[in-house]
């Protein structure tokens, strides 16, 4: 009994001290002193550690627990050979770079769902491990960290392996496969050149509308894009509208029927017919329709074309637009088609500006200079034979000088399918000459390799005839057009806004051998002058329009610089990490991943990190 009362003296002494020291109630009082006073030794080392559910301290648990268990460290990817692109979903394929964020995305949704299916398992890092080139191998480092229980967080990095295997994309197997198309898209233009096409190949090349396309094939006359899918073509279709009037007419073909579920299978043709009509041709409007686009001359040249046909009087340049369901009520034909045999070279031998009295209501009336110039023309081909002088208005005289050379429609003696434009010519009622542009190349064939810029070309297949001599024709009509087309946007800089111009292989030449300072030689070079008069001339072709993109004929790549040129580009070509860095994620060099481990021990760490780019990606 005196033992008992001793032993409660002592706890109660105890309790007293610490309560005034710690100034707490007595149930904080106790379970802090007296439920923690008890420990145990772990069960590993036999260090004294407060219990807990797995007996062992933090250290050994953190040596003999595995973060990453039940999630894999192989994976596989199946990218397209052909078109370079990565497998997502099913019948969903994306084009990704190596290293790339888009190709993280897709090999961490590849362990997504074991890392969902664990509680308190958190991704706080994935860096890029360097793997050989050709080793068809991905290595992603992920760091992880799991609180295994109360208070204890563990953090380990493990390598997870990606094999990628070749699987062929949809749009690649039905290139191989004959008659895979659903829907076909046939662009035709009732005229005998290929200048319209040539265009609108451009248009295609720049906004990349014909992505999606199996094939495409050229004719004489037109051009056929073949597509998987009916909405694939009708988008393409869309955009034909939005550049070129057409008019569309479409059919459809049974291919089979499954009478049980009720489906059938079609394949669509769509027969797209642009407007028989082309830049500078010469057109003799009705009257009515005269009338209506603003009283404008009958006599006009076809300015341009979009989804709008704009048109100008050559001797005031006046302008108007024809929408293309105006055309189709009663269609136009052209009293003289673009075409060299219907065209003359003429030499300037004066111009005389125009002044026209403007706002003659206000206080000033002064004379304002227009675009319009009175032009002293004669023929090339008379030069040294007659003196025969021609004097006429043209809507581009602002760029014409003495000596320079333009071509134009000599309607003195042309004859004409159309009645009212012959009665109009035999009456004197049309000008002797109608001038369509301003030449910048010339017509010889150290111009024509001095041209400072450059198209990119579809890859079409060429359906030539089967008579040789036909097929040899149409090859020597194709390259005549082609000049005619490049001739065509060396004189209209609204047209060469509309596609992507690039640095020939004698402007890249002539760059790299004379620096910088080129760019005023090859413009000499080029035909464009410097003297005041030619300040005026605001259509000629500028290295300023150009881009570096196309190169032709590439060679070796060459490391070293011009002597006194620093590299203020971008390098085109990205090392291996470069890709990575940019897109803010590591990257582990080939040194450190050779001795790189695949599975490291796990840590003990205070507190949970930051998530791996803030749950940018939607799987996280």
């Amino acid at each position: 009994f005196l033992l008992r009362l001793a032993f409660l003296q002592i706890i109660f002494t105890t309790f007293s001290i610490e309560y005034n020291r710690n100034r707490g109630s007595f149930h904080n009082f106790f379970f802090f002193k007296f439920i923690t006073m008890v420990q145990i030794l772990c069960c590993v080392c036999g260090t004294s550690i407060d219990p807990n559910p797995a007996n062992t301290c933090a250290d050994c648990l953190a040596s003999t627990s595995d973060v990453s268990r039940g999630l894999c460290t192989e994976a596989t990817l199946h990218q397209c050979r052909g078109c370079q692109r990565w497998h997502q979903s099913e019948g969903k394929w994306i084009g990704c770079d190596i290293e790339s964020r888009e190709l993280m995305s897709l090999c961490l949704a590849k362990i997504s769902n074991g890392i969902k299916k664990q509680a308190n398992l958190r991704l706080v890092d994935a860096s890029w491990v360097w793997t050989e080139p050709h080793s068809m191998r991905l290595k992603v480092r992920l760091t992880l960290q799991k609180e295994v229980q109360q208070g204890t967080i563990l953090q380990q990095a493990f390598v997870v392996t990606y094999i990628v295997r070749n699987q062929q994309c949809v749009e690649c197997q039905a290139e191989f496969r004959t008659g895979s198309w659903k829907s076909l898209v046939q662009v035709r233009q009732r005229v005998r050149h290929k200048r319209t096409f040539l265009y609108l190949e451009q248009l295609i090349l720049k906004h990349g509308s014909h992505r999606g396309c199996l094939s495409i094939e050229t004719f004489r006359d037109g051009m056929d894009f073949y597509f998987p899918e009916k909405n694939k073509a009708a988008r393409f279709i869309s955009f034909l509208e939005s550049v070129v009037p057409i008019k569309v007419k479409t059919s459809k073909k049974l291919i089979g029927t499954d009478v049980k579920s009720n489906i059938s299978n079609f394949k669509y043709t769509n027969l797209v017919e642009i407007v028989p009509l082309c830049k500078d041709d010469l057109l003799y409007l009705p009257a009515k329709l005269a009338r209506n686009q603003g009283n404008i001359s009958r006599l006009v040249l076809v300015k341009g074309i979009s989804s709008l046909i704009h048109l100008v009087d050559p001797l005031t340049g006046q302008t108007a637009s024809v929408p293309p369901e105006m055309f189709w009520r009663d269609p136009i034909r052209p009293i003289i088609s673009f075409a060299r045999s219907r065209v003359g070279k003429f030499v300037v031998l004066g111009k005389d500006a125009i002044y026209l009295e403007r706002n003659a209501s206000k206080r000033s009336t002064s004379r304002q200079r227009s675009k319009l110039a009175l032009l002293t023309v004669a023929s090339e081909e008379d030069l040294g034979i007659n003196d025969e002088q021609m004097q006429e208005k043209s809507h581009i005289g602002y760029l014409m000088k003495s000596g320079d050379v333009c071509i134009g429609y000599q309607l003195k003696d042309a004859q004409f399918n159309d009645d009212e434009a012959e009665n109009a010519r035999a009456s004197g009622a049309l000008p002797d000459v109608v001038i369509v542009r301003k030449l910048y190349s010339g017509a010889t064939s150290e111009n024509k390799k001095k041209r400072i810029f450059a198209l990119e070309r579809l890859d079409v297949d060429i359906v030539d005839a089967v008579n040789p001599r036909i097929a040899k024709k149409d090859k020597e009509n194709d390259d005549m057009d082609e000049e005619d087309f490049l001739r065509e946007i060396e004189a209209d800089k609204e047209m060469r806004s509309q596609m992507n111009l690039y640095k020939s292989k004698f402007a890249v030449q002539k760059n790299k051998t004379n620096g910088n300072d080129a760019n005023t030689d090859m413009e000499d070079d080029y035909g464009n002058e410097s003297d005041s008069e030619s300040m005026a001339d605001d259509q000629k072709v500028k290295l300023d329009e150009l881009l570096d993109g196309l190169v032709l004929d590439v060679g070796p790549d060459s490391t070293k610089l011009p002597e006194n040129q620093p590299n203020h580009s971008e390098p085109d070509i990205l090392f291996e990490g470069q890709r990575a860095s940019k897109d803010g994620i590591g990257f582990i060099e080939q040194e450190e991943a050779r001795n790189l481990q695949l599975k490291e021990t796990a840590t003990l760490i205070p507190q949970f990190g930051k998530e791996f780019m803030d749950k940018k990606f939607s799987f996280m």
